[in-house]
């Protein structure tokens, strides 16, 4: 006579939550565990940081770290200056106002932002472009390339990443990473 099967209990894998998902892996590399102090405890707390297409350029050998340096400076100026178009809506909100007005720090990033647009060429620019969507909004260089390009027209991601190496090279010598050489 048979009796009935015991099914066996087997305890599910526990995820190891000091490193990033498997899921999360897929999309991209973290850079090595670093570990510093919280700010606002004091407790040491051990850092992974995602790495981004400029990370990974740097990592590469592709741009220097003035160039990288740069596309940091100016990726901190678009946040600053309110231009990435994430909505924010106000924790604490007074009766009566409508829109929020924009502070004297966001409008001198504003005032730099444009002034490095301008060096580029403009907004219209293959470097503005590049410099706008890849480096403050943080689009990915292939995505740019196909949705955007420049002038509506999709531009080879080979050619699209030399765009962004030549705007991260202007970046860096109007923010004044590197000296200023004179032409010959």
């Amino acid at each position: 006579m048979a009796g009935k099967r015991k099914r066996k209990h087997t305890m599910p894998e526990v995820e190891d939550l000091s490193k990033p998902s498997k899921w999360r892996l897929q999309h991209g590399d973290f850079s090595e565990a670093m570990r510093e102090a919280d700010p606002e405890t004091g407790t040491p707390v051990l850092h992974r940081r995602a790495v981004d297409t400029l990370g990974q350029m740097l990592a590469n050998g592709t741009i220097t770290q003035e160039m990288h340096d740069a596309g940091g400076y100016f990726r901190a100026l678009f946040r600053r200056a309110a231009l990435d178009g994430m909505a924010r809506s106000p924790l604490i909100r007074l009766p009566g106002k409508t829109a929020d007005a924009l502070s004297e720090r966001n409008i001198d990033a504003r005032r730099k932002v444009a002034e490095a647009l301008d060096a580029l060429g403009g907004h219209d620019s293959a470097a503005g472009s590049c410099a706008w969507y890849v480096v403050g909004l943080e689009m990915s260089v292939r995505e740019w390339a196909m949705r955007q390009g420049w002038g509506g027209r999709p531009v080879a991601p080979p050619q699209a990443q030399g765009m962004l190496v030549a705007t991260l090279s202007v970046l860096a010598g109007h923010f004044g990473l590197v000296p200023r050489t004179r032409a010959a």
